[in-house]
């Protein structure tokens, strides 16, 4: 969330920044004109609250002389009368305010490119050669469906489409790739979590996914909602708190939900895109000084992952127009899909300042006061994604599948799937 003060004397920047995002300008039009109604009601509520005190003291005057009170009397309940609608003008006035300010994103950093979708998003390195195949490359599902650890058919039975069971060497693999990335990222110091993965609204809109994204979401009974991705409850962890000692390096593992909604017909086919999946997460809360050394810290933390499984891969910078709802800025890590024969995200590494601070109410203490800190999230990885790209990068024309090296102590020393693993 901004800050309303910021929104009010600087609107060209925030319209400037809407636009850039591909949006228009209404919210702020809208705003400015609560805020101004809000301040003015806020000034007449004052004018008639000393007016009714004057009076007040007036008629506690005229009771010691004896004297008839009530024609004050009377003056006094008009004025509460009009306090009485005064006051429901300010709570309409202020929640009108909260709920377009709830809905304003982050204002771009001056480093993220201006653009209008994915096509402008400049590419900043490329790691690794993809593999030049002496066959055709199969994709992950049909590797998956033939060496039969991969059950899209058991998945859409038992839930629906977008819903798959991993079976024997593939619920394997998924399972070490969750070990072997959160073993990494402690090694490089960040602390392990392991979370709920059922959060109340108050935190889904501390870190921006409430009220904007609220289709995207699964809602539970009791006023929960199943985690879309571990970055919610894990920066939750310090909602309404100080920070007495910064930063705070935090890794979790959770699985993730989300209805994808208004994105039917992409991805149909495969994993790359579920309705339920496993990701590992890194969140970072850091004070603002710092915040984009450790965007680009963070960023090579999530790499690592892919240069230890030695698969190609590039990182792009969001442009405004691609750039999500919370961010300031944001580095996608793009892995090589051969099937495809182009990357496809399996990371967004992303600084979002003091936005999810101010919304969670983070802040940590300074000799000049309060701030709020600056927080950063990225995946390290998205396990499914990492699944297929080990399948279609590793794969055999036999059929088979080699286990990236990093990995075989994690699948007991295992070097191939293949049919008869």
């Amino acid at each position: 969330m901004l800050e309303l003060k910021f929104v009010r004397n600087n609107p060209d920047i925030v319209s400037r920044a809407l636009i850039d995002r591909n949006m228009g300008t209404e919210l702020i039009d809208s705003l400015l004109k609560y805020d101004v109604e809000w301040r003015e009601c806020l000034a007449e509520g004052d004018k008639l609250k000393h007016k009714r005190n004057v009076i007040t003291h007036k008629i506690a005057t005229l009771k010691k002389e004896n004297k008839d009170t009530l024609s004050k009397i009377n003056e006094m309940q008009g004025i509460n009368d009009l306090i009485k609608v005064i006051d429901e003008k300010i709570r309409d006035c202020k929640s009108k305010i909260n709920e377009i300010m709830l809905s304003i994103p982050n204002i771009p950093s001056s480093t993220t490119p201006l653009g209008k979708d994915e096509n402008d998003n400049p590419v900043i390195r490329v790691i690794g050669e993809p593999r030049i195949f002496l066959f055709t490359p199969k994709p992950h599902w049909e590797i998956g469906e033939a060496l039969d650890i991969l059950d899209f058919e058991r998945g859409a039975k038992i839930a629906g489409q977008g819903f798959t069971v991993y079976k024997g060497m593939g619920a394997k693999l998924e399972r070490a790739l969750i070990n072997f990335m959160l073993d990494v990222h402690t090694k490089n110091g960040y602390l392990e979590v392991l979370p709920p993965v059922l959060i109340n609204e108050k935190a889904m809109t501390g870190t921006g996914q409430l009220p904007k994204f609220k289709e995207d979401m699964y809602a539970c009974s009791d006023g929960y909602y199943l985690a879309p991705t571990a970055e919610v409850p894990v920066t939750n962890l310090f909602m309404d708190e100080y920070i007495e000692k910064l930063p705070v390096f935090l890794t979790a593992y959770t699985a993730c939900f989300r209805r994808e909604a208004g994105k039917h017909g992409q991805d149909t086919r495969g994993i790359v895109r579920q309705h339920q999946f496993n990701k590992v997460e890194l969140v970072k809360f850091v004070k603002p000084e710092t915040s984009y050394e450790e965007l680009e810290m963070l960023t090579v933390d999530a790499e690592e992952i892919l240069k230890l499984l030695k698969i190609p891969y590039r990182v792009v910078s969001l442009c405004t127009g691609d750039l999500g709802f919370s961010a300031a800025k944001t580095y996608d890590i793009e892995v090589w899909v051969p099937a495809q024969k182009k990357y496809r995200e399996i990371s967004s590494c992303s600084n979002f300042e003091s936005f999810q601070g101010r919304r969670a109410n983070i802040r940590f203490r300074t000799p000049e006061g309060p701030q709020f800190v600056h927080t950063l999230n990225g995946s390290g990885l998205a396990v499914g994604r990492t699944v297929v790209a080990i399948l279609e990068n590793y794969q055999r024309e036999d059929g088979s599948v080699e286990i990236p090296e990093v990995l075989r102590p994690y699948m007991s020393k295992i070097e191939i799937i293949s049919k008869e693993t």
